[in-house]
């Protein structure tokens, strides 16, 4: 949330390649956290791998088994084809459209993480509230709503709060995310789920990027992140389909629940 904002600051005064360099700096320091975890910490007690492909194959098994992960699955596919039209044409949006230069782009990235913030810490009572079906589904249906107003506002003051409106949506949709994958994954199966889901998002997320490249030079940045906005809205109703409910019946992650043909592989 802050970072942005000193990095327009700081692009402002002396350059991108500033930037650049601090942003090198924080992996490193990333880096350097992370080699101090020891190796044994981040393995299960067990060896569970039957070698990569095979366990590709039991990840896939385990997601289309699953309604809650065929749920997110599905439904975080559609989205990250819109966060593709949103992250491309948000640059193009702030300098060209709303003429907000480099510290116009960096409000509306640091919007974003004000937005991601407040969803994440609201996430845990929506769901309380809610459920996780009618939460998921209004979260990224919030998120269609604060794209498509930003995409039709004239001025950067009316973007800025409309920016943390989606991305509040975007904050409570990750954590239902994350607690929808233990109903259809048992623990030590956990990590070939998200392999699948991540490398399925990721890929449709890169593609969505190329695309919307070409269509922010084709038909403006507005249009792209109204695109996403219906993208989004697409998304909100197709988790209100698939995520009905408070329970998956079938999805209780332990063994009994496990497909037959990764319980015979496993």
């Amino acid at each position: 949330m802050i970072g942005p904002l000193l990095a327009g600051v700081l692009l402002a005064i002396s350059g991108p390649s500033s930037a650049y360099w601090a942003n090198a700096v924080t992996f490193l320091v990333s880096a350097a956290l992370l080699a101090r975890i020891p190796a044994r910490l981040l393995r299960s007690e067990e060896r569970v791998t039957k070698g990569h492909w095979r366990d590709l194959r039991e990840g896939f098994a385990l997601v289309l088994g699953s309604r809650a992960l065929v749920t997110v699955l599905v439904v975080w596919s559609i989205v990250s084809l819109g966060n593709a039209g949103f992250n491309v044409a948000e640059v193009a949006l702030a300098k060209s459209s709303l003429g907000a230069g480099d510290l116009g782009f960096a409000a509306i990235v640091g919007a974003s993480g004000l937005g991601l913030t407040i969803g994440s810490f609201i996430a845990n009572r929506a769901l309380d509230r809610f459920g996780r079906g009618r939460t998921y589904a209004g979260s990224i249906a919030l998120l269609a709503a604060g794209v498509g107003g930003a995409a039709i506002s004239p001025s950067i003051w009316l973007v800025l709060p409309l920016v943390v409106l989606a991305t509040t949506g975007n904050g409570i949709a990750v954590v239902a995310n994350i607690l929808l994958v233990p109903r259809g994954a048992p623990d030590r199966f956990r990590g070939r789920v998200f392999t699948v889901l991540m490398s399925t998002t990721y890929a449709v997320l890169g593609l969505g990027m190329a695309a919307a490249g070409v269509l922010t030079n084709t038909v403006g940045p507005r249009w792209v992140w109204g695109g996403a906005a219906l993208t989004y809205l697409l998304g909100a109703v197709v988790a209100a389909v698939l995520a009905r409910g408070e329970s998956f019946p079938g999805d209780a992650g332990v063994d009994a629940d496990i497909p037959q043909r990764v319980r015979l592989t496993a």
